[in-house]
C-alpha cells in the first residue's frame, strides 16, 4: 500500500507500478502541516509514504527511509562519491518536512505522530560540502533547505517539545497508545514491560492501573492479569486469588513513544523501559540542537544572510549556556540528561555524553573530563552504550556504529587522536571479524564478547542483517585510522580464525 499527500497529483512512475506490480495506491485523507495533525489508527491498511527519489534503506524489517539512520547513510555515500543518490535523501526529507509535516521517524503512515534526532542540517551541510568541492554550488537549493529546515527546527523548540521552563527541548511523541510497529514487531513487549512494574513497583510511578470503573486514571492498550496462587509440589490443585486485571497507564505509552522518537528503543536511560522519557532534557537532543543553529548560521553565510546569521549564532550560544546549566555534570564528569519535572540530573552514565563534543559545544576542559571516563567505559569492542546491563538493546553490553561514529569524531574535533584511533581499532576489528564468521554486518554488536550475537531480553530481539549505519561507520572510521594501524587491521584479517570463534 502506497499514500500520496492529498492533492498530489500521481507521477507516472507511480502510475506505471500500480499497473506492472499490483501496488494499491491512495491518497491521504487531509492535507498535513504538523505532526499529529491526523489520527494514524484510522488510516488502513498501514502503508508506506510516497518520496520522490531513491534512499537507502537500513536493512532487515527496516525497509523504509529511516530518520537518523538517513545520516549515517549519506556519510558513507558521500565517502563514496555517490553525491546525487545523497543530496535525492536529503529532498526527501524536505519532501517529508513540506507533505507530512516534519522528518519523520520513516516513511511510513504510522510514524506521522513523530520525528527522530534531528541529523538533518548536518546531512545538508555536509552534501552541500561535497557539491562545493565538486566545483558547482546550487544556491536556490541552499535557500530552500534554509526554508524546510526552519520550520522542523520550529517543531523542536515550541510546545509540546520544550523541556518545562529549562529552555531545553525534549523528545515527544503526539501519538497516543502503543505505537503500531511495536504491537507488529515486538512481540509481547508490553507483557514484560507490564510484568516488571508488577514486580517493582517502587519504580512503577502509577505505569500500571488496575481496572476499576470508579478510577479515572487513562489507561491504553491490551489488558493483563494478575493471579497469585500457592506453589504446588503434589498432585492438588493449587490454591489461588482472584484474577486481577491491569492496564499500563496512558502517560507509560507516551514515554514508550517519545523514547522511539529518540531512537535509543529500548533502553533504560529515562528509567525502565524508557518510560518517563518525555519527563527529560536529553543531552543528545539538545546537541543536535546545538549543531542545527550552528549549520543554520552557516547556511546563512553561504546565502549572505548577515542578520540571520548573527540570530542562529545567539541561539546557539545561548543553547550553549543551557546545557551547561543543566546537563553538565560537573563531580561526574560528562554530559548527562535532566528529569525536568524534579530538577534531578541523571547519575546515568550513557554514550550520548560524547555528542557535546561531536558537536562543538564542550569546553576543552569538559571534554578532556568526558575523556577521562573512556577508562570505565571502553570494552574490547569499542563502546556500549551504557554501563548498565539491563537487558535492553540500547544498554550494555551492546554498542552500534552510528553512536561509535559520533565518538569517535568528537574524540577528533578535540585532539584526542590516540583515544579515537584505539576505539575505532576495537569496533573495526571486532565487526570484521565477525565478517568473516558469518559473512554478513549486523545492526549491533555485544562490544563485551566482540560478538554479533545479540540475546536481547527486552525489546525487538533480532540483530538485523544489513546494515546501514555500521557500513557507513566502518568505512568512516576505516578512513580515519593511521596507515599503520590500518595494515594491522589487513594482516589480522588474513590470519584463520581461531577455533574458539568459529
Amino acid at each position: 500500500m502506497l499514500y500520496l499527500p492529498a492533492n498530489f497529483e500521481a507521477p507516472a512512475a507511480v502510475e506505471k507500478l500500480s499497473t506492472d506490480c499490483n501496488v494499491r495506491i491512495e491518497h491521504l485523507p487531509i492535507e498535513i502541516h504538523h505532526l499529529g495533525e491526523i489520527d494514524t489508527s484510522k488510516i488502513q491498511p498501514h502503508g508506506l509514504l510516497y518520496l520522490e527519489h531513491k534512499y537507502v534503506v537500513p536493512g532487515g524489517r527496516f525497509n523504509e527511509m529511516y530518520g537518523w539512520d538517513s545520516y549515517f547513510i549519506i556519510r558513507g555515500l558521500l565517502r563514496e562519491g555517490r553525491i546525487e543518490l545523497a543530496r535525492g535523501m536529503v529532498d526527501n526529507f524536505f519532501f517529508e518536512i513540506e507533505h507530512y509535516g516534519a522528518m519523520l521517524n520513516a516513511n511510513r503512515t504510522y510514524y506521522l505522530t513523530r520525528s527522530q534526532p534531528p541529523f538533518l542540517s548536518s546531512m545538508l551541510v555536509d552534501v552541500y560540502d561535497a557539491i562545493e568541492k565538486g566545483g558547482h554550488s546550487d544556491t536556490a537549493w541552499l535557500a530552500k533547505a534554509y526554508a524546510d529546515l526552519e520550520k522542523d527546527y520550529a517543531m523542536w523548540t515550541r510546545e509540546p517539545h520544550l523541556a518545562g521552563q529549562t529552555g531545553l527541548s525534549r523528545y515527544y511523541d503526539f501519538g497516543r497508545g502503543p505505537p503500531a510497529e511495536a504491537v507488529q514487531d515486538e512481540s509481547g513487549f508490553y507483557r514484560k514491560v507490564a510484568t516488571y512494574f508488577l514486580l517493582h513497583p517502587s519504580e512503577a510511578d502509577d505505569y500500571v492501573v488496575e481496572s476499576n470503573p470508579r478510577k479515572t486514571q487513562p489507561t491504553a492498550g491490551a489488558s493483563y492479569w494478575l493471579e497469585v496462587c500457592d506453589v504446588s509440589h503434589t498432585m492438588a490443585q493449587p490454591q489461588c486469588e482472584k484474577k486481577r486485571e491491569f492496564k499500563l497507564s496512558s502517560d507509560y505509552y507516551t514515554g514508550d513513544r517519545s523514547m522511539r522518537e529518540s531512537g535509543f528503543d529500548v533502553s533504560f536511560r529515562f528509567g525502565p523501559f524508557g518510560s518517563a522519557t518525555h519527563h527529560y532534557a536529553p543531552d543528545c537532543l539538545n546537541s543536535l540542537l546545538y549543531k542545527t543553529e550552528k549549520d543554520m548560521e552557516q547556511i546563512s553565510k553561504w546565502l549572505g544572510h548577515g542578520p540571520d546569521a548573527e540570530r542562529w549564532a545567539k541561539r546557539a550560544e545561548e543553547r550553549k549556556r543551557l546545557i551547561t546549566r543543566y546537563l553538565w555534570n560537573g563531580e561526574r564528569g560528562f554530559f548527562t540528561d535532566l528529569n525536568f519535572q524534579t530538577r534531578q540530573k541523571s547519575s546515568y552514565e550513557y554514550a550520548t555524553m560524547f555528542y557535546p563534543l561531536w558537536a562543538g559545544l564542550a569546553t576543552p576542559e569538559q571534554a578532556k573530563a568526558v575523556v577521562g571516563n573512556l577508562k570505565g567505559f571502553e570494552q574490547p569492542g569499542g563502546l556500549p552504550m551504557s554501563t548498565e546491563d539491563s537487558g535492553a538493546q540500547w544498554d550494555l553490553p551492546y554498542g552500534w556504529g552510528n553512536v561509535e561514529m559520533l565518538a569517535v569524531d568528537g574524540l577528533r574535533r578535540y585532539g584526542y587522536n590516540a583515544d579515537a584511533d584505539r576505539v575505532s581499532y576495537e569496533f573495526l576489528s571486532m565487526v570484521a571479524e565477525n565478517f568473516r564468521r558469518d559473512g554478513n554486518i549486523r545492526e549491533k554488536y555485544n562490544v563485551v564478547t566482540r560478538s554479533s550475537e545479540a540475546r536481547v531480553e527486552l525489546g525487538y530481539q533480532m540483530n538485523v542483517v544489513g546494515f546501514g549505519w555500521t557500513n557507513a561507520a566502518f568505512i568512516e572510521l576505516l578512513h580515519g585510522l593511521p596507515k599503520e594501524m590500518v595494515e594491522r587491521l589487513e594482516r589480522e584479517q588474513n590470519q584463520p580464525l581461531s577455533t574458539a570463534s568459529q
